[in-house]
């Protein structure tokens, strides 16, 4: 026996909704257009109101006594659905924490890196809890491990601010890393290293051509540069004169 095909409008049990011919109840109560409630009505006006109004009836509320269906382009109905689920995953992802382990005597390139760790989550829309704990005699000392914290908490001021100052809770300093918002927030510094970085396969400055200029006889040479002295070849060495200045090179043969 075969099984029959799912709803069009269904993805998954837990987001199946029943839409005109799919709903089961004998009467509805059905909010308008608007809004507004307009009453309990029999299925088969309620999907007469609906084909009147060039909608949808939806079914909203189906544990209802009787349920509750509304006047609504599905699509539209879906779009505000959605949205409305992105909004409460949202805040449940901003109620995740993130914790950051320290210690007194870290590298400052490890103090680097997990600032980087923490811009991650800050941006994430995640709180960070920085946690920072002293081992044996370094309880002496407390004071280096709040400086650590205060330079860890001003490198990632740009994306998030402290809940409360620092505190000392037995051997850990605790405190808890908020996200600004978006609005107010420094740019994450990997996509700002994408944008400032050129586009790949762009071509490479060149230099330009080198300007020659034409001399006696067709030769050509390179122009002076700007502020040089012109080379010049010796006229003792020209080929064709054995004088050093021969008086006859600006005489015309041609001259009838």
């Amino acid at each position: 026996m075969s099984r029959p095909l799912p709803s069009n409008h269904s993805s998954g049990r837990g987001n199946f909704v029943r839409v005109n011919g799919k709903i089961r109840a004998r009467e509805v109560r059905v909010i308008g257009i608007d809004g507004k409630q307009i009453g309990i009505l029999p299925l088969g006006e309620a999907l007469t109101l609906a084909r009147q109004h060039g909608v949808d009836l939806v079914e909203v509320a189906p544990n209802a006594d009787p349920p509750v269906c509304r006047l609504i382009d599905y699509g539209k109905f879906r779009y505000e659905q959605a949205k409305r689920e992105k909004e409460a995953r949202k805040h449940q992802h901003a109620n995740k924490v993130k914790e950051i382990q320290l210690s007194p005597k870290i590298d400052p390139h490890d103090l680097g890196v997990k600032a980087m760790h923490a811009i991650d989550f800050l941006c994430d829309e995640m709180k960070v809890k920085v946690a920072l704990r002293f081992r044996g005699r370094e309880m002496a000392h407390t004071e280096f491990g709040f400086q650590v914290v205060q330079k860890f908490l001003e490198k990632i001021a740009p994306w998030g601010h402290p809940d409360f100052e620092p505190k000392l809770n037995g051997r850990n300093i605790v405190v808890v890393v908020s996200p600004l918002p978006r609005h107010k927030r420094a740019k994450h510094p990997r996509e700002a290293e994408a944008q400032a970085t050129p586009t790949a396969g762009s071509p490479p400055t060149s230099k330009p051509a080198q300007e020659t200029t034409t001399g006696a006889g067709g030769a050509t040479a390179p122009a002076t540069p700007s502020g040089g002295a012109a080379e010049t070849t010796p006229t003792e060495s020209r080929p064709d004169t054995g004088f050093g200045n021969n008086p006859f090179s600006e005489l015309d043969l041609n001259r009838a």
